[in-house]
C-alpha cells in the first residue's frame, strides 16, 4: 500500500503536469469553446468554490478537502467528520461574501446520527497558510435521517442578505418531503450563525421546522441565484421526471404527491403531475439526465447566455444549457471531458468550471 504522504505527493505532481495538457474544443452556439484541464488527481469531486486571485477549495465525497492554487492541490486538515455511506459524504463548500476579511468558509455534509445519517451545515476559518480549518462549528443538523446512504441532497448558497439556503433530500423516506416537522425534502434558510430569521414562512406554524422555506423535494443536488436573487434548484426524480424549479417562500414541490416520472418498478407516482396547492417546475427531464450542480451564468464571456442556466448531468455525460421563457432546454454540450458532471461554478473572470467525476477532475471552458 502507498503510504498517504507519497500518494498527495503523486497526485500534486500528476496536477503539475496536467496543465500542460492542449485544451481539447467543445462545439457550442456561441462556436467552438476550449476545454482546459485545470485540477486532476481528484478522487469522487463533489463540490468547489473560489477564493482570492483564483485559488479554489475542492471536496472530495469520501472527506478529504483540497486548497488548489495555480494548478496545484494541497490537503487541508480539520474538515468535518462524515459518514462515507452511499451518498453521502463531504458534499458542497462556498467562500462566504467577505472571506477576503473573515476566511469563513461553509460546507455541507452527512452526518452521523446514531443507526442513521441527515444532512448538516458547518462553517470554519480557514488558516491564512490555508492548510487547515479552524473553530469548525456545526450550525445546522437534520432532525435524525433514515440509514441508508439516499438523498441528501446538497447544495448550499449565500444570499444577498447573508442567509444561506441549503437543499435538503429526503433521505429516501418518501412522505417525510411533505411533513414540516422534518427538514428532508427541503430547502432550509438559515442565518450565518445558524439562527433562524423572523421572516422564514413556517416560524409560527405549530410542529413545523422553522428552517424550512420550501418543501416535497426529493433530492436537489443544485441550487444557485439569479441577477434578481431569485432561488433556483434542480433535484433528482425517480424514473424520469428530474426537474428545475424556482423556489418560491413557503411553497410545495409535490413529492411525492406528483411527479412527472414514476417509481423504476414502473407503477405510477401518487396522484399525477398536478395538484392544486403543489407547485409545478419550470423544466422537467423525461427520460432523467440525473441533474447535479448548477449556475445562473453572468455574461462576461458569452453575452448571449446571460441569465441562462447551465446543469451538469451524471446519466448521460454533458452539460445542459437552459434558456428562455418559458425555460426550455436549448443545448447539450459534450465533449470527452463532461463525464458525469457533478458541479459547475462561474470563475471570476466568466469562466465556466465544472468537475467531472469520470476524470477526476475540474476543467475551464473559455472561448475558443
Amino acid at each position: 500500500m502507498i503510504p498517504r504522504l507519497a500518494t498527495i505527493a503523486i497526485t500534486t505532481l500528476w496536477s503539475l503536469l496536467s496543465l500542460s495538457v492542449p485544451a481539447s474544443a467543445l462545439d457550442s452556439s456561441q462556436g467552438r469553446l476550449h476545454v482546459q484541464k485545470m485540477v486532476d488527481g481528484l478522487e469522487g469531486p463533489w463540490g468547489f468554490t473560489f477564493l482570492l486571485g483564483g485559488d479554489l477549495l475542492v471536496t472530495e465525497r469520501r472527506g478529504q478537502l483540497w486548497f488548489v492554487t495555480d494548478g496545484r492541490k494541497a490537503p487541508v486538515s480539520g474538515a468535518p467528520e462524515v459518514d462515507d455511506v452511499g451518498q453521502g459524504g463531504l458534499l458542497d463548500v462556498r467562500a462566504a461574501h467577505d472571506f477576503a476579511d473573515s476566511r469563513t468558509v461553509y460546507f455541507t455534509f452527512a452526518k452521523a446520527q446514531g443507526r442513521g445519517a441527515g444532512t448538516a451545515v458547518a462553517r470554519a476559518r480557514l488558516s491564512e497558510d490555508n492548510k487547515s480549518l479552524n473553530d469548525l462549528t456545526v450550525i445546522f443538523e437534520a432532525t435524525k435521517g433514515a440509514r441508508g446512504g439516499q438523498h441528501f441532497g446538497s447544495r448550499l448558497v449565500e444570499a444577498q442578505d447573508g442567509s444561506l439556503y441549503v437543499s435538503l433530500g429526503e433521505r429516501g423516506d418518501r412522505q417525510s418531503a411533505q411533513d414540516l416537522s422534518r427538514e428532508q425534502g427541503s430547502i432550509i434558510r438559515i442565518l450565518p450563525d445558524g439562527g433562524i430569521p423572523a421572516d422564514n414562512p413556517f416560524v409560527a406554524t405549530a410542529q413545523a421546522r422553522p428552517a424550512v422555506w420550501s418543501y416535497g423535494h426529493r433530492n436537489p443536488q443544485g441550487l444557485a441565484m439569479d441577477a434578481e436573487g431569485r432561488i433556483w434548484a434542480v433535484e433528482h426524480g425517480a424514473k424520469g421526471g428530474d426537474e428545475v424549479n424556482l423556489i418560491q417562500k413557503g411553497a410545495n414541490y409535490g413529492w411525492p404527491v406528483i411527479s412527472y416520472g414514476e417509481h423504476y418498478s414502473g407503477r405510477k407516482i401518487g396522484e399525477g403531475t398536478s395538484k392544486p396547492g403543489m407547485e409545478q417546475p419550470a423544466w422537467y427531464w423525461d427520460p432523467s439526465i440525473a441533474p447535479s450542480g448548477m449556475l445562473i451564468y453572468s455574461g462576461k464571456l458569452w453575452p448571449e447566455w446571460r441569465g441562462d442556466i447551465f446543469v451538469g448531468s451524471l446519466k448521460f455525460d454533458f452539460i445542459s444549457r437552459l434558456s428562455g421563457t418559458p425555460l426550455q432546454e436549448s443545448e447539450r454540450l459534450k465533449s470527452p471531458e463532461t463525464g458525469r458532471v457533478r458541479d459547475l461554478r462561474e470563475g471570476p473572470d466568466g469562466a465556466i468550471w465544472f468537475a467531472s467525476e469520470n476524470e477526476g477532475a475540474l476543467f475551464r471552458i473559455t472561448p475558443e
